[in-house]
């Protein structure tokens, strides 16, 4: 069955019901621009909750370390992933289902107008072709009707006894000449009806057949389309659930990496002071003759205050440089922490030195690379930073062994003298450069970048593919090893470098850590 054939004269209908699927593609298109808005501000509002809960301040980050505050964190960064998967949901709704739909609304729109204008040129024409024939058919009944009058009045004029012969025969000659004319205006009748038939036949069985086929399958069109849009509807949405998922499944992992009592240990390590409990208060027999205590012990018995420590306010001590104003314990700890930075420094500073020495052989040996002279104010600089580094470590863990007793430091401050006595590599055995190393030599040629190494974070593996169209973001395989250069500041966006030196930025949810 096809409109051509079963609705040859339906031609309003035909206009009504294509023009009622381009409204329907319309209010899809509307219906689906609301959906990405939704989407959009349901991110938008989930993104501003984590910013809004999350710590980033120093003063929390001892609390972070408890597993039950990390974990929150972790439901935050979470959530803040999710928000990302409903951002992409929208932004593949609008591109997917809006745009394209809206391409294909415009060229359907300007097809059907096509067809329809065919449609009246070709009724225009048959009208025309109508009329044509209506004329010479009035012609023909008025040449027809000319001529039998003329004929009966030459009939008349023959029987009339008054008329002359001349009369008589004036009168056949028009009447003749009438039906003559009259003949003629009906060959012309039949020659315009029959174009007229053939037009009409060639209108009803190809011409608004072809056309009506034509926008039947256009409507066909236009049908499968908004199914395949109706399902991407649904696709978009399911192409993004493993994610999702996996979001709500850190979410359930992060309520189940809390420890309750590994959180308990923690508080006490942290807040552990190392005093010995307070001894008992003496009895003081005033009765043997005692005197009474002044004013001022009794007002202030040193036990008693002891003893009552814990329940009162504590002022806040001044902080000390040797952290001599913490408890025991939790002197010790600053004190190793703060050694176990400077030896992270003086570490950094080493690197630098051995570079710039390095590359002052290089410019000895090749003064054409550049004038040695121009780096020793670099060198006394970074030589005096090292000295000044190297005195601040062993401060540190003279007042650490005081602390600990003269126990457990003796191995850093070993490791340290040792540091120490190490002689630096003296300059002339400082190996040429080859041929084969002239590449390395260029990496030394601005020194204020030694300070500003970027290190990697961690080591990465990405969860999926992505492709990394839009400005500042790199396209990853799925299982390739990743660099982490800037973690996740809370708008669901980490950057990475590739193996192959590419870097950029990937959504946080797209990788996890090795």
């Amino acid at each position: 069955m096809d409109w051509g054939t079963d609705l040859w004269d339906q031609n309003d209908v035909i206009d009504k019901h294509t023009q009622s699927g381009l409204d329907l593609v319309e209010r899809y298109i509307k219906f689906v621009k609301e959906r990405t808005e939704i989407e959009q501000n349901y991110a938008k509002q989930l993104r501003n909750l984590t910013k809004k809960y999350i710590k980033r301040e120093s003063k929390e980050e001892q609390e972070s370390k408890f597993s039950n505050h990390a974990s929150f964190q972790d439901i935050l960064n979470e959530l803040n992933d999710y928000a990302g998967q409903r951002e992409l949901i929208a932004e593949n709704m609008m591109t997917a289902i809006c745009v394209e739909l809206t391409k294909f609304l415009q060229e359907i729109k300007q097809e059907r107008k096509s067809h329809l204008s065919d449609v009246k040129k070709a009724q225009q024409n048959l009208e025309s072709s109508f009329k044509q024939l209506e004329s010479t058919k009035k012609r023909f009944a008025k040449e027809w009707a000319e001529a039998d009058k003329a004929t009966q009045q030459a009939e008349k004029t023959e029987h009339d006894l008054n008329a002359t012969k001349l009369d008589v025969e004036k009168a056949k000659h028009y009447a003749h000449s009438r039906t003559h004319i009259a003949e003629e205006s009906r060959s012309d009748y039949a020659a315009q009806l029959q174009k007229y038939n053939k037009e009409q036949n060639y209108f009803y069985y190809t011409d608004i057949t072809q056309i009506f086929n034509k926008l039947q399958d256009m409507d066909e069109r236009r049908i499968r389309r908004l199914a395949e849009g109706y399902c991407q509807f649904s696709d978009i949405e399911k192409k993004v659930l493993p994610i999702i998922s996996k979001c709500l499944e850190g979410i359930t992992s992060a309520g189940t990496r809390i420890n309750a009592n590994q959180d308990s240990i923690l508080f006490i390590e942290h807040h552990k002071s190392g005093f010995e409990r307070p001894a008992d208060v003496d009895f003081e027999d005033y009765s043997q003759g005692i005197k009474p205590a002044t004013s001022e012990s009794s007002l202030n018995p040193p036990k008693v205050r002891a003893k009552l420590w814990i329940f009162s306010k504590k002022p806040k001590p001044v902080a000390a440089e040797d952290f001599s104003h913490l408890p025991p314990e939790q002197r010790k700890k600053k004190l190793q922490a703060k050694i176990d930075e400077l030896n992270k420094e003086l570490q950094k500073a080493q690197d630098v030195s051995e570079a710039l020495e390095k590359m002052k052989g290089v410019y000895e040996k090749n003064p054409a690379q550049g004038d040695p002279a121009s780096l020793e104010p670099q060198i006394t600089e970074t030589t005096q930073k090292i000295g000044k580094l190297r005195g601040e470590t062993v401060k540190y863990e003279t007042w650490l062994s005081e602390a600990m007793g003269g126990e457990d430091s003796t191995d850093n401050n070993q490791n340290t003298v040792m540091s120490e006595e190490l002689p630096e590599p003296p300059q002339d055995e400082l190996s040429e450069p080859t041929l084969d190393c002239a590449p390395a030599v260029s990496l030394y040629t601005d020194f204020q970048e030694f300070d500003d190494v970027e290190a990697p974070l961690g080591q990465y593996v990405a969860l999926y593919t992505f492709e990394g169209n839009s400005e500042g973001t790199v396209s990853i395989d799925a299982g390739e090893q990743l660099s982490v250069m800037e973690e996740d500041q809370g708008d669901g966006w980490m950057r990475v470098l590739r193996a192959n030196g590419d870097e950029g930025y990937i959504p946080a949810s797209y990788a996890q850590p090795l």
